[in-house]
């Protein structure tokens, strides 16, 4: 068995196989060309050859190819409307919403399908009558604006009749997770077997995380042993209804900003003082996020305005404030809309579905790579965790494969890579007369416009959770229907050129994402042409006052399939830290080990010794991308002791400005650059959301422990 070194395990000449495993499912040198010189897919485009096609990805029972495409109109995400306006005294005024996740029944398929049992946010209570009471999935768009705050009431609603609801996908209960069945003693813990459970079918617990808050109290961060289980009649004697840090993030939330937290929900507040940009929430429970999140919940949260907002966007001919396209929905619209949106956010998942409508998610690791054994507790694989997993569908907003009207004129368009593992490469180059141009990222507005169609070949990379601001120019494209394509693989990534390094989706499935109907300008487009978009200035951070080396690992085993041959698969995938040349991993569970002081800037160093490229995310801050370097290499191992090679690339043009989830690419070390203002207990991990839940997360503290405060102290 290879396994990753724990701390104390550091033989003398042990080489990197025993510490890391090996760079896994892919050819090696598929990126080992470009490892020197950061993700190369713009440098040059493949020829004109149709895309290759791998063998069709294994799903649910429901053929992706026998289900009509482009048959739904892309459901433009409505606003969510307040509850009402809290009035601080000598303060800024609150934004107040009360939104529940509740479970019900969407039609994702096209009409004439089943319709598909989900999980939902929405409201359940609006200032007015026009207030649009709609839980769907995803959700609807929070809006936000710039230093004024956000409370947000997230209430735990997946009852029935008053008695709680199992989950809809297979729980994997041998991981490190919240684990309400081993009560107050044995929550958010990793549960001891004598023989290999089943899926856990008990209450589910819930937490909201907004992907990209800046400033967020850790009481407010939606951190994943902060769970509560829904105020249901019928919980089972002995479990936990709460996460370890619940009862003491309730007493900071009362004393912060005097909220009460009640039986089933908890009570979050947001100061939005940072640059406007798109952010957006879902689910993040201990060893639950990639099942929660799979089932349906997640929204956008738009923060605008302030002195980074689209009002100081300016139009380089006349100095004067900028046009951006619009309009974007608003609060108490009508629904369904009885205008033009042109300012559209949307969110790209996979799925994978039965013939009856219902999800499809893996219930067995076979799934993955045949592996049935040794299970826990006779081995170490876990029966039902899946180390990455790929739906054969492709939904935006909330429905597969739809389409977008769209005039000759220009779009902005909110993208959000929302898949489980996916990392998307959406491309347009076959869209005639079309022009794209991304503006911002994660943290708000860019340096300065970049022009995907003179220099990239009108392709937009997207890792997991990442988020692109991008305008997109139909002026001259002729009229007629055209599709945004991904050519992504089906696969893991790991940088690299489409069809020449990697093949891409299957083009009759995953391969295809949303198809526009261009149709004639009815009038006039007074937005200013993106080439003349001054956006505004980007303040930088200050220099560094410490650098850390972090390590990214995956821990791999040898198990065995049905006919007992001989099989090595990953057994989880790890964090940790570059000490003494190797890469040491450390646990979810174990003391913290990043604990920057208040006020400190520091520059983490992320070192991928993995085969894979993982978007790695860290909260309560953004970032900037300082840069990347190739590690020295032994065969196609990372050399030990870990070395750099001293060739270093600057961030991609589209990631100047500021981030909060970076790829970091396998065979380099990533550099980003934060700076941590407010004190608490935070997190960071890979957004792969199988990664995520087993093992590839950490805390993380800003400054001192705090009185009261649970586990998880200091090494």
């Amino acid at each position: 068995m290879r396994s990753s070194r724990t701390r104390g395990e550091r033989d003398e000449g042990e080489g990197l196989m025993a510490t890391t495993g090996r760079f896994s499912r892919r050819t090696f040198v598929a990126w080992v060309g470009g490892a020197s010189a950061g993700f190369y897919l713009f440098g040059r485009l493949p020829g004109t050859n149709g895309p290759v096609a791998l063998a069709q990805i294994p799903g649910g029972t429901l053929d992706p190819h026998a289900v009509p495409k482009f048959r739904t109109p892309l459901l433009v995400p409505p606003v969510m409307p307040r509850a009402g306006t809290i009035t601080r005294r000598g303060g800024q005024n609150v934004d107040y919403y009360e939104i529940s996740m509740r479970q019900l029944a969407q039609q994702i398929l096209p009409a004439g399908f089943p319709a598909t049992t989900v999980w939902g946010y929405g409201a359940t209570a609006a200032r007015n009558d026009r207030g649009l009471l709609l839980h769907n999935a995803p959700s609807l768009t929070i809006e936000a604006r710039w230093r004024r705050p956000v409370r947000v009431k997230w209430i735990n609603d997946l009852v029935d009749d008053g008695d709680y609801l199992s989950h809809l996908l297979p729980v994997d209960p041998t991981l490190h997770w919240a684990n309400p069945p081993g009560g107050t003693e044995g929550r958010d813990m990793r549960p001891e077997f004598t023989e290999t459970p089943g899926p856990y079918t008990g209450p589910v617990p819930i937490v909201t995380h907004v992907h990209g808050a800046v400033g967020v109290g850790d009481e407010s961060d939606g951190y994943a042993e902060a769970w509560y289980l829904p105020a249901a009649d019928d919980i089972p004697s002995g479990h936990a209804t709460e996460g370890t840090w619940y009862a003491f993030f309730a007493g900071k939330a009362e004393a912060s900003f005097d909220a009460t937290w009640e039986p089933g929900s908890a009570t979050f507040q947001y100061p939005n003082d940072q640059r406007a940009a798109t952010l957006w929430y879902h689910d993040h429970t201990l060893g639950m996020t990639r099942l929660n999140v799979y089932a349906g919940p997640a929204g956008f949260y738009l923060v605008r305005g302030g002195p980074s907002g689209d009002d100081a966007v300016l139009d380089s001919r006349t100095g004067a404030r900028a046009s951006l396209p619009g309009p974007a929905p608003r609060e108490n619209d009508k629904f369904p809309p009885n205008k033009p949106y042109r300012e559209i956010p949307i969110a790209i998942q996979d799925r994978s579905f039965e013939a009856d409508g219902s999800l499809f998610y893996p219930d067995t690791r076979a799934f993955f790579d045949e592996i049935v054994g040794d299970f826990i507790p006779e081995g170490e694989f876990s029966p039902i965790w899946n180390p990455e997993f790929f739906g054969n569908f492709v939904m935006v907003n909330g429905n597969t494969w739809p389409y977008l009207e769209v005039e000759r004129r220009r779009y902005r368009f909110r993208f959000l890579n929302g898949c489980q593992s996916r990392f998307l490469i959406l491309d347009l180059d076959a869209v005639p007369g079309v022009e794209v141009w991304q503006i911002g990222n994660e943290g708000g507005f860019l340096a300065a416009p970049v022009d995907l169609t003179a220099d990239h070949g009108n392709r937009l990379l997207l890792g997991l959770a990442e988020r692109a601001d991008v305008i997109v120019d139909f002026t001259n494209v002729p009229v007629g229907s055209y599709v945004l394509r991904n050519v992504g693989p089906d696969e893991p990534f790991g940088g690299g050129e489409p069809d020449e390094d990697f093949d891409v989706a299957d083009p009759g499935s995953t391969g295809q994402v949303l198809q526009f109907r261009v149709g004639s300008r009815v009038a006039d487009d007074d937005s200013t042409p993106p080439r003349f978009l001054r956006l505004p200035p980007i303040s930088p951070l200050p220099p560094a006052t410490a650098t850390r080396r972090l390590a990214l690992i995956e821990k791999m085993g040898l198990g065995h399939d049905s006919e007992g041959n001989e099989l090595e698969g990953p057994v989880e995938a790890l964090l940790g830290r570059v000490e003494d040349g190797e890469a040491v991993e450390y646990l979810w569970m174990d003391p913290v080990t990043e604990n920057p002081a208040v006020g400190d800037t520091e520059v983490w160093e992320l070192y991928n010794t993995t085969g894979d490229a993982h978007p790695m995310h860290i909260h309560e801050v953004v970032f900037e991308v300082v840069n990347r370097e190739g590690l020295v290499l032994e065969g196609e191992e990372v050399a030990t002791p870990i070395e750099t090679d001293g060739v270093i690339t600057g961030p991609e043009p589209w990631e100047t400005g500021f981030k909060d989830t970076v790829i970091a690419y396998p065979g380099q070390v990533t550099r980003v650059k934060a700076r941590f203002a407010k004190p608490g207990q935070f997190v960071w991990h890979c957004h792969i959301v199988e990664h995520e839940d087993n093992e590839m997360m950490r805390p993380y503290r800003i400054g001192p422990e705090q009185p009261g405060q649970p586990g998880h102290g200091t090494t």
